[in-house]
């Protein structure tokens, strides 16, 4: 889940348990408004950790040559 789609999910949960005054029968609105915003919040806190171990690439490139190195390595050139 990307982080869009984490505070969309954060939103409309706290739409439904906090604006929505209208009731559905053998439905809660509170209930799943508070669903939504765990989702969201486990989906943001899941993306924001795998977010910080996503590996980076630096690709230089100059006429005719071009450098490949990940931070903290050499450079290596092709």
């Amino acid at each position: 889940m990307r982080i869009g789609a984490s505070l969309f999910l954060i939103a409309v949960g706290a739409i439904l348990k906090w604006a929505v005054t209208a009731s559905v029968s053998g439905i809660n609105l509170h209930v799943v408004g508070v669903i939504l915003m765990v989702v969201g919040l486990v989906g943001l806190a899941f993306d924001l950790a795998l977010w910080g171990t996503r590996r980076r690439t630096v690709v230089t490139r100059q006429p005719g040559v071009t450098y490949v190195s990940e931070p903290g390595q050499p450079i290596e050139h092709f």
